[in-house]
């Protein structure tokens, strides 16, 4: 058999696929690009659906954080993204285009919040953006993204129906996990992870700290935060804990960034 041609280097000959291999390369430590930033995912449904009396305060109390602290916020799609998964998948869409559909209503909210927050220097960023954070931040600038990760046309199948499984938590936790935020606090309309919907049974146990495995062993009916995020977290280098607040409750973004336990902590292990 004729030799290939090689080009010498530490992965010389590797298929890439080899359990020793990637053994050897975790052991090599990660830059961290943006260490002391703070991720912060408002929800769409969570929040920014409920308009001005929700969004004018979360805003400037968001504004004024940044100040003191290295944020970047996140946005999420919520009605209208139920809307437009709604019909296309009446209309038999793809997941990927379902993905497709749905990220452009998170932009949508990016905009919006960029321009609610235009007056503490926000800033309305795309996701080839994110590596010019260093700099941003350092021009005072309080960046806004929206959270549906770029998959786009290359989502993930999904397992039992069509929606996507990777959307906009999962996207907020993706950000933080690669530019090696400080933390990552993901904004809902209720005070954590529940045992069961607490909007629709208020007896429903919360949960204050839990592991990603043993939230997967629970097999919970519903939760607060996407699926994806716990599978995730599980393998995650720099992330290795999400909080999950209630946005609505002036300081508990603050408090989740200084540490305190005000809503939910999944931990990696």
């Amino acid at each position: 058999m004729k030799e290939r041609f090689e080009l010498t280097s530490g992965l010389q000959g590797e298929t890439l696929l080899r359990k020793g291999m990637h053994r050897k390369g975790a052991t090599r430590k990660q830059i961290r690009i943006a260490p002391d930033l703070n991720v912060v995912k408002i929800g769409g449904h969570g929040a920014i659906d409920y308009g001005r009396d929700v969004m004018y305060p979360l805003c400037e109390e968001i504004g004024k954080l940044s100040k003191k602290h290295q944020l970047l916020v996140v946005t999420g799609g919520g009605g209208r993204v139920r809307h437009i998964m709604d019909i296309g998948m009446d209309l038999g869409m793809p997941t990927g285009v379902l993905a497709e559909l749905s990220a452009k209503i998170s932009e949508q909210n990016a905009i919006m919040v960029s321009i609610l927050l235009s007056k503490y220097n926000g800033t309305r960023i795309h996701t080839g953006d994110l590596l010019e954070l260093p700099m941003l931040l350092k021009l005072g600038m309080l960046p806004v993204i929206h959270g549906t990760p770029p998959y786009g046309l290359y989502e993930h199948p999904a397992r039992s129906d069509a929606v996507p499984a990777h959307r906009t938590d999962t996207g907020a936790f993706l950000i933080a996990e690669v530019i090696g935020a400080k933390s990552c606090i993901i904004g809902k309309n209720v005070d954590g992870l529940y045992t069961e919907d607490p909007l629709k049974n208020p007896d429903a146990e919360q949960i204050k700290d839990i592991t990603a495995a043993e939230l997967i062993k629970m097999d919970l009916e519903d939760l607060v935060i996407e699926r994806m995020v716990v599978d995730l977290l599980a393998s995650a280098v720099n992330i290795r804990e999400v909080r999950i607040i209630n946005c609505h409750k002036r300081g508990n973004i603050e408090k989740a960034i200084n540490g305190k336990n005000v809503g939910t902590i999944i931990r990696a292990e």
